[in-house]
């Protein structure tokens, strides 16, 4: 792969005839650790393993041949990144280069406080999970939440009932494989919705186009939009702060509890430590984003049905803000299920918004979707490998910058690039050098 696809109106690229290695894509820092190479490759022969950097990446225990390979590489985040359909575009209540299709948005939340106050920002995709089975429309939620073993750590979860999802809410700022067995998933044969990152609902879109199960029975898909996956090792030296080893641990939430709610620490001895949510992410140089996320040209949930923010209003948290997100309706289908749930009196309109007012509330995300098309550019110079990325608009965005800011955006990713700086060592299990594991 070298050249990005940008036009409106195609769909995937046929299946790559010299597909990358998971090596590759790992090295060149392509991957997210979604693990559904792992589902399709199946048990045995991919193993998904936390690295020594913090993030977890598949590793190869049996060759993969050239066409588990090439199936692969059509349904990695990493290296297939499609947007909405060009009818959903053409369909949708409104549509705007950097937001993308909008059916409606508005600012809301969860109407259960219980569920607003344990829950990420508004509780909104909480409440909605609640509603998707207590209404019979699916039968479970696939969903991420903390390990019950390892509570720093974030696994993949079903939720069967309202309280499971309960138990699960809350943000997981750490690495999450959330479809590393999508594929035993798929074989239920039972109707069920995924909550999960933006990424993780491209890759389960771009395997509905070669396996038709996904359409038959994920009924919804549902994102938060994503300010990035961190590292392990962000949440590692929050633990150091305190002098805390990881298997000391009975609760580590990362917020929640109040909006944003403190990152708190609870060991098994009894002892408890917080820091609040500003303390967590002072420092913009420790944030330990992966690579992957640097260069996301859909963070804001695209090709989900409902994508939810956070809508602090002024910008980021005070102290303690209103419980609030900004619910971006993106699908007819999503807007069916969001009427349903108002009406039902699961989630609660505080006004309507629009894409000058998040554009505001989520400004960060405007600059990556402007910066994007220029990053992946300064890449392909630099002969590192780039996602295939349709239907997204990048360099729509990328006009909405002055040529001088596309140039700084490229030649920065090229340089960096060029050293290494976007790409990541051979991915190795951590234990087999910190024997921590």
């Amino acid at each position: 792969m070298g050249l990005i696809e940008t036009s409106q109106g195609r769909d995937m690229a046929p299946l790559a005839t010299d597909p990358l290695t998971l090596g590759e894509i790992v090295e060149n820092g392509l991957c997210i650790g979604c693990g559904l190479c792992r589902s399709i490759a199946g048990a045995g022969r991919v193993d998904m393993v936390m690295t020594p950097e913090g993030r977890e990446r598949p590793v190869v225990r049996r060759a993969l041949d050239k066409s588990t390979l090439a199936k692969i590489n059509a349904v990695c985040p990493g290296t297939r990144i499609a947007g909405p359909p060009p009818a959903q575009m053409n369909d949708a209540a409104l549509t705007d280069t950097v937001w993308g299709p909008v059916e409606r948005l508005v600012l809301g939340s969860a109407a259960d406080p219980t569920v607003r106050f344990i829950g990420s920002g508004g509780g909104t995709l909480t409440a909605l999970g609640q509603f998707l089975l207590s209404s019979g429309r699916v039968k479970f939620v696939l969903h991420a939440a903390a390990s019950r073993s390892m509570p720093m750590r974030t696994e993949r979860k079903l939720s069967f009932d309202a309280a499971s999802v309960l138990e699960g809410a809350g943000s997981r700022y750490g690495p999450a494989a959330t479809l590393v067995d999508f594929n035993d998933i798929l074989d239920r044969g039972e109707p069920f919705a995924l909550i999960a990152k933006p990424c993780d609902v491209t890759a389960v879109r771009n395997l509905a186009r070669l396996d038709r199960r996904v359409d038959e029975h994920m009924r919804y898909a549902l994102a938060f939009v994503c300010g990035g996956a961190s590292d392990l090792t962000k949440s590692e030296q929050v633990l150091q702060r305190f002098g805390l080893r990881e298997d000391e641990l009975s609760l580590f939430r990362y917020r929640g509890h109040g909006n944003p709610g403190p990152n708190r620490i609870e060991t098994k001895d009894g002892r408890a430590f917080e820091i609040s949510y500003r303390q967590l992410w002072e420092d913009e140089d420790k944030w330990m984003i992966q690579p992957r996320c640097k260069i996301c040209p859909d963070a804001i949930g695209q090709v989900a049905d409902i994508a939810v923010s956070d809508s602090w209003l002024n910008g980021g948290p005070a102290v303690e803000d209103e419980a609030l997100n900004g619910i971006i309706v993106r699908t007819k289908r999503g807007l069916e299920l969001f009427d349903a749930a108002v009406e039902a009196g699961v989630l609660q309109i505080k006004r309507e918004s629009g894409v000058a007012e998040v554009g505001e509330l989520q400004s960060h995300q405007v600059r990556k979707r402007r910066a994007v098309w220029a990053r992946l550019t300064g890449m392909a110079i630099a002969g590192k490998p780039v996602p295939l990325v349709t239907d997204l608009a990048l360099h729509d965005c990328a006009l909405q910058n002055s040529l001088a800011e596309n140039l700084v955006e490229g030649r920065g990713a090229r340089d960096r690039a060029r050293r290494g700086r976007l790409g990541e060592p051979p991915a190795v299990p951590r234990a087999t050098i910190l024997g921590d594991l």
